[in-house]
């Protein structure tokens, strides 16, 4: 049965373990800094120690669901713990070391006790060639296998001091019990029931960029939003394993799903690359989605270039969101896209890869997109016949005090005509070319001089 963990009290921005951090990039950086080590996994403790982290921050419901439950067509793994893990000379001395990081280890390995040859073992070592100096992450959740990762210099090293039939020992103190998969989720409550959702996979251990960066912005991006005005919208985040944890979290909250308006997964967001965005599925086989025109809208706000891409099915949980079954409308925002930088899923995915002012924007960019998607409404032009009289209303005057003066009495003018009922302010940004926070202060002004009424 799910359990929550007792929410703690939001913090307020202020009081938080970050108002010693002189600005908000430093402040999301030492977030991952402090992040990074958790052993993060498919399931258990790393992954229950991110989780709680972030419900420090926070207030999140934090769900297990018990290993051999049925999640569509999965199953939920039982847990996976690992005590030791190494591979040894002879003599003892230690080639490769989990405790050091559990890159070395292939997440999901069965235990082992042995010794055996060089030649032997290079079945079970995985490097890269290509990167000599890096440790790649590998996994194997659903074949029961083992396996190290190392160095590729590290390897040659070995095999040219103990050559192809030299004895190496191999530990591995691990095993699979019933246990359970872990999940977290942030709902902050709104006007209505229509949700946004967030979604960061909490998964991948002792990588900087994937994911632990977005993890912080998620989570930051959160706090604001709960120490911020009551949004229309309830703004749901999900901290989750990737694809089993979006799979567990569908399979459980198919009456919710249709409450779903918009949403983000998240990946990728702290290297130095530009902004991708990969459209919904709805929004590639048809007209694009209010939250594909939302990002476009607010990274243009933001005077930021975006690479917009079409939905495939490969990639991070949009995949799940977009199976065609829940085929729900959700894209995703990511700096550069897995597999597209060297350090992906290598050792390189590291501190130094993330950047305090890539992330600041990161955060940025979600503040815009949220204020859009929230934003955004439909209007009825209560005096559609000829353009009504702004004067006789004091909004010439407001208008034409404000330092955007010109910008504002154009959006007035833009939402007015297009207020047909079928038209929202998010079309009115894009056909205007005019920033949206402009255009909903405009049609605030004229909702308050009686000229529109909700559609």
């Amino acid at each position: 049965m799910p359990v929550a963990a007792p929410p703690p009290a939001p913090a307020r921005l202020g009081e938080s373990a970050e108002a010693d951090v002189p600005d908000v990039g430093a402040a999301l950086h030492k977030l991952v800094a402090e992040w990074l080590p958790f052993r993060r996994g498919l399931t258990g403790a790393g992954l229950r120690e991110q989780l709680l982290a972030i419900s420090e921050r926070v207030p999140m419901r934090i769900s297990e669901v018990p290993s051999g439950t049925k999640v569509l067509d999965w199953t939920v793994p039982k847990e996976w713990r690992v005590r030791e893990a190494y591979l040894a000379r002879e003599d003892g001395t230690r080639i490769v070391d989990w405790a050091d990081s559990p890159l070395h280890l292939v997440q999901y390995s069965v235990a082992v006790r042995d010794t055996m040859p060089l030649w032997a073992l290079r079945a079970h070592l995985h490097t890269l060639p290509e990167q000599p100096s890096l440790v790649p992450y590998r996994t194997s959740y659903y074949a029961p296998t083992w396996g190290f990762c190392l160095t590729h210099d590290a390897l040659d090293a070995l095999a040219a001091e103990i050559g192809e039939g030299g004895e190496v020992r191999v530990v591995i103190d691990a095993e699979h019990v019933d246990g359970s998969l872990t999940m977290g989720e942030v709902v902050i409550e709104g006007e209505t029931s229509d949700e946004i959702l967030f979604s960061a996979h909490a998964c991948h251990p002792a990588l900087a960029n994937d994911n632990t960066a977005s993890l912080a912005v998620a989570t930051m991006l959160a706090r604001r939003l709960l120490n911020g005005p009551k949004r229309r919208h309830t703004i749901r985040f999900l901290f989750a394993p990737g694809t089993l944890g979006a799979i567990t979290w569908l399979d459980r909250h198919h009456a919710d799903l249709g409450r779903i308006r918009h949403g983000l997964v998240l990946a990728n967001l702290g290297d130095a690359g530009g902004f991708t965005y990969k459209q919904t599925r709805a929004g590639t086989l048809g007209a694009p989605l209010a939250v594909d025109r939302a990002v476009a809208v607010a990274m243009r706000d933001l005077g930021r270039d975006v690479d917009v891409r079409p939905f495939e099915p490969t990639g991070y949980d949009e995949r799940q969101f977009g199976s065609p079954g829940f085929d729900l409308p959700v894209g995703r925002l990511t700096r550069t896209p897995h597999g597209e930088y060297p350090e992906y899923h290598t050792s390189g995915d590291d501190l130094g890869l993330v950047r305090p002012e890539a992330l600041a924007a990161s955060l940025s960019a979600l503040e815009a997109v949220v204020d859009v998607l929230d934003g955004d409404r439909r209007y009825r032009n209560t005096q559609p016949y000829g353009e009504p009289q702004l004067g006789r209303r004091g909004l010439y005057a407001s208008l034409g005090g404000l330092p955007e003066g010109p910008a504002a009495q154009q959006a007035a003018l833009w939402v007015l005509n297009l207020s047909d009922g079928t038209r929202s302010l998010l079309d009115v940004a894009e056909r205007s070319a005019l920033p949206f926070s402009t255009v909903r202060a405009a049609a605030d002004r004229l909702a308050e001089a009686g000229l529109l009424v909700a559609a």
